[in-house]
């Protein structure tokens, strides 16, 4: 675990089935040219980040607790239209319901 994953996991814990996510993703392009493609040219596409923290789970009406699929450390493929932005120490970073999440990368 680097050393932003502890001091961000330390400050930032998500509750319930919502999930703490680094983007990966560079947001603009530039082209051969040095054009910028500003990144809502691609707003259709999905995102890809890296789980930084976890919440406990969904609970249920019966007041069960169900566990994520996903852990910290894993690479996610989430909707665009699903998360949160928040910055901490002038780092940006998404908190995402499980719903939203899409795949995992293995």
């Amino acid at each position: 675990m680097s050393e932003t994953e502890k001091n961000t996991k330390s400050i930032i814990q998500p509750l319930g089935d919502r999930v703490l996510v680094e983007v990966q993703n560079d947001s603009s392009q530039v082209t051969d040219a040095g054009i910028i493609i500003p990144d809502t040219v691609d707003r259709e596409k999905p995102q890809q980040g890296k789980v930084i923290a976890v919440g406990e789970g969904r609970m249920t009406d019966s007041g069960e607790t169900i566990p994520l699929q996903v852990k910290r450390g894993d690479t996610i493929i989430f909707s665009k239209y699903g998360p949160d932005e928040i910055t901490v120490d002038d780092k940006e970073y998404y908190i995402i319901g499980e719903g939203s999440i899409l795949a995992v990368i293995k």
